[in-house]
């Protein structure tokens, strides 16, 4: 791959320079402000999203409520997976960053000295945006939007080849969705287990969904009864 890189005629390159040169006709202020982005910025937007769910979720409650939290806890544990995984592989590939092999870059974010191959941003907001999908797929099409810009960043910045970020995104892909079963089948019974406590049960049901659950759990037992006393006035 490294061989790869290093040649003029690969489109991997070609679509680096295509990417990367936007940002020497953009402002400055736009290109901090992209280098922000990219290494913060929507990483804390990814977070947020995963609470924002979590939370619409929790106040909806319904029969999915227990599943939909529990995917949500497996979406950040399937980040933390893949980037476990991709230690191993970016010391296997061991592939330069961009800028070590091929001058004319605008790096906006300088100091990277490890290896490019997989990107660790790609990996972490695809495996986000996955699990998301997994448990709400409004949410989840944002998350993937988001990992999408993400990977888009990162080669804007000019520190990872498109197939960096192709890459992390297959295996934030892979983690969240071919580990997903196992997953969910430890998760759902402790998610099961915290919503029946009366202590953290709030964490998987607000208390208002709750409520509501109860009263719903009422009403069919009662109007049996109001009818058969409808019946017996008539006769």
């Amino acid at each position: 791959m490294a061989v790869l890189a290093e040649s003029g005629s690969n489109p991997d390159v070609g679509l680096l320079y295509d990417i990367n040169g936007l940002a020497k006709d953009a402002p400055r202020w736009f290109d901090r402000a992209m280098a922000f982005v990219g290494e913060y910025g929507l990483l804390l937007a990814m977070v947020l999203l995963v609470l924002w769910c979590w939370w619409s979720v929790r106040r909806r409650g319904g029969e999915d409520a227990v599943s939909s939290v529990a995917a949500l806890v497996w979406a950040p544990l399937a980040a933390g997976l893949a980037v476990l995984v991709n230690i191993p592989i970016r010391g296997f590939v061991g592939r330069p960053r961009p800028f070590v092999d091929h001058q004319g870059l605008d790096v906006l974010v300088p100091g990277k000295t490890d290896f490019s191959f997989v990107s660790d941003h790609a990996t972490i907001t695809m495996a986000l945006g996955v699990g998301l999908f997994v448990a709400n797929r409004r949410f989840g099409v944002a998350g993937i939007g988001l990992a999408l810009l993400e990977g888009f960043c990162r080669v804007y910045m000019g520190v990872h080849y498109p197939t960096d970020v192709v890459g992390g995104f297959a295996l934030g892909t892979a983690v969240a969705l071919l580990l997903s079963p196992a997953a969910m089948a430890l998760l759902t019974p402790l998610t099961r287990a915290v919503e029946r406590s009366p202590r953290a049960g709030w964490i998987v049901r607000s208390r208002a969904a709750r409520g509501c659950g109860q009263d719903r759990a009422l009403v069919p037992g009662a109007r049996p009864s109001l009818e058969n006393e409808e019946r017996d006035l008539a006769a």
